[in-house]
């Protein structure tokens, strides 16, 4: 099993942190394993946001339910305790794409939504007293060449069609959110807010515990099928099973093409100084990225780091997961130089935690929630980086699905849809690694030319654009 302590920044901060004051559990400490067989309402595999939100619904919308959490780590181990801290109306499937497979109507909906959900987290975080640095300071966008710009221009012009509020700069209005070295413009969105990642998703748990669901850690679902989970300590018996493993889909038997897990790191800075941070801004909480191919992304964390991530980790043949590809001393290096590109007043700042994980990927980019009425199982996920925001929708969709609530939510065009399988390898492992390679060779291109990429136009319908 893998040990919490040194898995992400977010959870040696957890480490530091008081026991849970409703329960008194320590943050770190595992929960009981399963102890043999069981049965109950609902069985939710996977203990991370999507899982945990779920349960959280479920039990809202009816509290006399029996919903068992199954995880095969601890909550949150996943990637619902390493992201970026972004909680964000972003959607992998661009509105022109949900448009275009679902109509005009049913993209407006899935826009308006998600920027709902931003909302709705920062609230339940209020009302459940979870104290997960929640700051609502929106998504600074950087451009930093020309192709940047033009890219951002036609965004933010666009966006209105789609309800979406993106709002234009030049230089001078970028420094009013971040001093950042060579931002020549960009943009800003108020849908994000900034969070420390594992505090929500470990918050959620004791939350969902609290009110009565039975979290068990420690304990690998081997199997699902309807109306039962094989699990290496027992089987457990529900009416509905809910399948919420995200990267780790692609492990579960019969499930290896789902998606593919590609991989996200990850650095933190020490705490800078209160100089270098009346210098650089950020002083909301805003998050920030650029324009470039190869994403990488950012925030100023509650303790005055820069915690900073991004793209470029190998896709591993055969969607292998495992914890030595959390590190990755070429992608830790890229992603070292890339901030301090950005940000030069820090390039001596100690680099204190690398990490990252494996995130999930469908075929076509298009997340999905469903539920099968005959079977009672169900299942979301394929967020692509995504899902903060995105699992908190989901498990409300979800909630509704099973509870049979024919709420709006219900006929989100996410429901139902189902992402083609992946390529068997070794087309697989060639399609993923000449998309990451494409990326940074777009990223090559317009920084030498000055015009947009040609390599990046190719790329576009391979990313569900």
């Amino acid at each position: 099993m893998t040990e919490p302590r040194g898995i992400s920044l977010w959870f040696d901060q957890l480490a530091a942190d008081p026991p849970a004051a409703a329960t008194g559990h320590d943050q770190l400490a595992p929960r009981p394993s399963l102890a043999g067989d069981t049965q109950g309402d609902v069985v939710v595999v996977g203990a991370g946001l999507t899982g945990l939100w779920t349960a959280y619904y479920l039990l809202e919308a009816d509290p006399s339910l029996d919903v068992i959490v199954v995880e095969q780590e601890i909550a949150g181990l996943g990637a619902s305790g390493r992201n970026d801290g972004w909680c964000s109306a972003l959607f992998p499937t661009s509105p022109e794409g949900l448009a275009r497979q679902h109509g005009r109507d049913a993209a407006l909906a899935m826009r308006a939504a998600m920027r709902d959900t931003v909302v709705e987290v920062g609230g339940v975080a209020a009302a459940e007293e979870i104290e997960c640095d929640f700051a609502y300071g929106g998504t600074v966008t950087l451009a930093r060449t020309r192709p940047h710009l033009a890219h951002l221009s036609a965004e933010a012009h666009g966006s209105e069609l789609w309800g979406d509020e993106m709002h234009l700069h030049d230089a001078a209005g970028v420094a009013q959110h971040v001093v950042a070295e060579g931002a020549i413009g960009g943009s800003w969105t108020p849908d994000c807010a900034r969070i420390q990642p594992a505090r929500l998703v470990r918050g959620l748990a004791e939350v969902v515990t609290a009110r009565g669901a039975r979290l068990v850690e420690r304990t690998r679902a081997l199997r699902l099928s309807p109306r039962a989970v094989i699990t290496d300590q027992g089987t457990v018996r529900a009416r509905t099973v809910v399948r919420a493993t995200e990267a780790w889909t692609s492990q579960l038997h019969g499930s290896r093409r789902d998606v593919v897990p590609v991989y996200s790191l990850m650095i933190a800075t020490e705490p800078l100084s209160a100089s270098f941070w009346a210098d650089t801004g950020l002083a909301r909480g805003q998050t920030f990225t650029d324009g470039r191919h190869l994403i990488v992304y950012g925030q100023r964390t509650s303790d005055d780091r820069i915690a900073f991530g991004g793209r470029g980790a190998p896709y591993h043949w055969g969607s292998e997961i495992r914890p030595g590809f959390d590190h990755d001393t070429r992608v830790t290096e890229h992603l070292r130089a890339a901030r301090v590109d950005l940000f030069p007043g820090a390039a001596g700042a100690r680099i204190t935690h690398a990490w990252g994980g494996p995130l999930a990927i469908p075929r076509d980019w298009h997340p999905s929630v469903g539920y099968d009425e005959d079977t009672q199982m169900a299942w979301a996920g394929g967020y692509v980086a995504d899902g903060v925001a995105a699992s908190n929708l989901a498990g409300r969709t979800i909630a509704d699905l099973v509870t049979g609530s024919n709420s709006p939510l219900v006929r989100l065009p996410w429901v139902g849809h189902r992402s083609p399988s992946w390529e068997p390898e070794p087309l697989r492992w060639a399609g993923v690694t000449a998309g990451v390679r494409g990326a940074a060779r777009a990223d090559l291109e317009e920084r030498l030319t000055g015009r947009p990429s040609r390599v990046a136009r190719a790329l576009t319908p391979m990313l569900g654009h």
